[in-house]
């Protein structure tokens, strides 16, 4: 979830970095399981289902926490907030649809294109292509080697769904920074509004009735407040007392986490070649939020 960090004057203290850190991660955690426990809901309510549960649960609950009604809005607002909710339900759903067929961990290494693209995109430091470089290594060997176990090989389909997630991710980023500049945090009930009414018609065409199964709506609730409502909490507590660069390694710890909660929830199990090739994009990740670190300190200075 986007929302807009304040401007630190200076460092924090260091008790509110930790703080801050031990925020974050829970963020990580939090998101990690519920998407864990959303794929267990596949079987019954599909992908789409269960994306409709996420992005409108959770769309409910931050309107009743922002309460958006209470400023003006004009017809001029419609395209930024829509464009904004439209990547992000597209995500989501990608996203989703992705981790059908391949591992949590692997997607999410997948999807991190996305924010890295965008990272190199606005550093323009011809030394940041080294990261670029490293993470499609990573890629790389996600990809079936001749004489390789054909068990072992990731779904193409899923793969290509998860790179298109991370395409929208970038999109969402650009999109994102510009409402969040705009409406503040009401930016984030609007955008989720707009994201609903695209997923939404797409989940009750593919599961519908059981949408409304009492059993299956409680667990979209857990969902939405694992994977939405909480991280959303934790990283805006996050964001105001971490340093922008500092916010973004951390966050490359996600596939990761991903992984291990794949490991733990759905019993997901990566071979030698894939676990490297996450840690390959974890690092080109943190050495682009790194990089941009050094240039922000050096153009302040």
């Amino acid at each position: 979830m986007p929302c807009k960090p304040r401007t630190l004057e200076s460092d924090p203290p260091l008790n509110s970095r930790l703080w801050a850190m031990l925020a974050l991660l829970g963020s990580l955690v939090s998101l990690a399981v519920g998407t864990s426990f959303a794929k267990s809901l596949f079987p019954a309510l599909g992908a789409e289902g269960t994306t409709t549960y996420r992005i409108v649960l959770a769309m409910l609950m931050l309107m009743a926490v922002f309460r958006p009604w209470r400023r003006q809005w004009v017809w001029a607002d419609a395209l930024p907030l829509g464009l904004y909710g439209v990547t992000l339900g597209a995500m989501n759903l990608l996203f989703y649809s992705a981790i059908k067929t391949i591992p949590f961990g692997v997607a999410i290494a997948i999807e991190f294109t996305g924010p890295l693209a965008v990272a190199v995109w606005t550093s323009k430091k011809p030394s940041d292509w080294l990261w670029v470089a490293l993470a499609m290594m990573g890629l790389g060997l996600l990809l079936p080697l001749p004489g390789a176990d054909a068990a072992s090989a990731l779904d193409p389909l899923g793969m290509g769904l998860a790179l298109t997630a991370g395409m929208c991710w970038a999109l969402y980023i650009v999109f994102g920074q510009r409402v969040a500049l705009r409406y503040g945090g009401l930016a984030t009930p609007l955008g989720m509004l707009a994201a609903a009414l695209v997923v939404a018609p797409i989940g009750v065409w593919h599961a519908g009735s059981a949408l409304w199964d009492p059993q299956w709506l409680v667990a979209g609730l857990a969902v939405a407040l694992l994977s939405s409502a909480i991280p959303y909490a934790l990283e805006m507590f996050a964001l105001n007392h971490l340093p922008k660069n500092t916010f973004s390694i951390l966050l490359s710890l996600e596939p990761a986490v991903g992984a291990l909660a794949g490991w733990l929830v759905l019993s997901e199990r990566l071979t030698l070649l894939q676990g490297l090739a996450i840690l390959m994009v974890m690092a080109a990740s943190m050495g682009s939020a790194w990089s941009a670190g050094r240039s922000a300190a050096t153009t302040q200075a």
